[in-house]
């Protein structure tokens, strides 16, 4: 006997490298439940020190965004403070030596006109008049070499100290972005591993009545028994929590007679645990075949699957029940005890009371084929010689 509608608990712990996750406790077998209350509690310590350690993975992240972070604002305020302060500062002390050169020129060139007037009146030396010329020279040099500065600073060295600036922001900012990422990644980790740490504590999702989903290997050893230390694998049935409004009876039926079986049959079926017979019908008939046992022969068996009408209180899901499938039926049909039919040199016949007096009835009288209890004995003929 089973239940058509079990709610399955799965283990949704993941395998980590190893063969399952053990069990610690669990409740016992066939207690009733709340929805909420705790069926099982796996072992978490391995789930709890790996949060650990992703913790201080986390904390290091976060550090990393930190820094990123100051190191984009500083890239920034590097690009301001040369934009707003070191550039305007250059160029004023370019312009300042610009106007220095400048006014050395015109002290120059005043200084050679002089010289130049006092020669023509013979008072200088041409060597000395030279010598002023050099200085125009210098001076004018100067100046250029103080413009150009200025061009240099204005037209390339302004451009290639903020593409150098722009680039440290990019770069800073994409660090930034990607240690974010990290940090995220990191915490859906942390998420993920105290997710783990709460499935380790498998609550029932509704009411019901426990029953352990132990499984047994085809030479009928336990292949996976609930109990304290067993290792359940990920999306491991666990337990069922069976509705006892609905419950049914899986049957094996013989191959021999599987094609007398279809849906929707009566069916009468027994339960040591229930006086009264309980009525039910055939829900499915399996098309294939299940599977064998090493010691069992080479005869097949069908699952078929009949829903208890009515199912009483007292039974439960793993009890055993004897099924009686009606695959035929016969109105009208008189019935007799199997011992009125009598059996004589291979003769069958049954004893009608005619008044006072008893008339035997038997199959080759065939002006009373057609009465009801020659009917009958054909029939029980028919099912014996069968």
């Amino acid at each position: 006997i089973e239940s058509s509608s079990n709610n399955e608990v799965k283990c949704e712990v993941k395998g980590r490298g190893s063969s399952g996750t053990p069990i610690l406790t669990v409740v016992a077998e066939g207690t009733f439940v709340k929805k909420g209350d705790t069926l099982c509690q796996l072992d978490s310590s391995a789930l709890e020190q790996e949060a650990k350690n992703q913790r201080i993975v986390v904390s290091s992240a976060e550090s990393s965004v930190i820094s990123a972070e100051a190191a984009v604002n500083k890239a920034v305020i590097a690009r301001e403070e040369y934009l707003n302060g070191t550039f305007l500062n250059e160029r004023r002390l370019i312009l300042s030596q610009i106007a220095v050169a400048q006014q050395s020129l015109r002290k120059a060139e005043l200084s050679l006109e002089s010289a130049e007037r006092l020669a023509a009146k013979g008072t200088l030396k041409p060597l000395q008049i030279e010598a002023e010329q050099f200085a125009v020279e210098n001076a004018k040099n100067t100046l250029e070499s103080e413009q150009g500065k200025l061009r240099v600073l204005d037209e390339l060295t302004k451009s290639k100290m903020l593409v150098q600036f722009d680039a440290d922001i990019e770069t800073t900012k994409a660090k930034l972005e990607s240690d974010k990422n990290t940090l995220s990644e990191e915490k859906n980790k942390l998420d993920e591993i105290q997710n783990q740490i709460r499935a380790c504590t498998i609550k029932a999702p509704a009411d019901g009545q426990v029953v352990y989903a132990n499984k047994f290997s085809g030479r009928g050893g336990g292949e996976f028994i609930v109990e304290a230390g067993a290792l359940v694998r990920e999306q491991q049935t666990i337990f069922l929590l069976p509705d006892p409004s609905r419950m049914q009876v899986k049957a094996k039926i013989n191959e021999s007679r599987i094609s007398l079986i279809r849906e929707g049959m009566p069916v009468k079926i027994r339960v040591n645990a229930v006086e009264d017979e309980l009525l039910g019908r055939v829900t499915k008939v399996n098309k294939y075949a299940e599977p064998g046992n090493w010691w069992g022969s080479n005869v097949k068996e069908y699952a078929t699957f009949i829903q208890i009408v009515n199912p009483p209180e007292t039974i439960r899901t793993g009890m055993t029940a004897e099924v009686r499938i009606f695959v035929e039926q016969i109105d009208d049909a008189i019935q007799v005890p199997v011992h009125a039919v009598y059996e004589t040199k291979r003769h069958h016949f049954v004893l009608v009371k005619n008044g006072e007096k008893w008339q035997t009835r038997s199959e080759e009288h065939t002006s009373e084929l057609q009465s009801p209890c020659n009917l009958v004995c054909r029939l029980l003929l028919e099912k014996k010689k069968k």
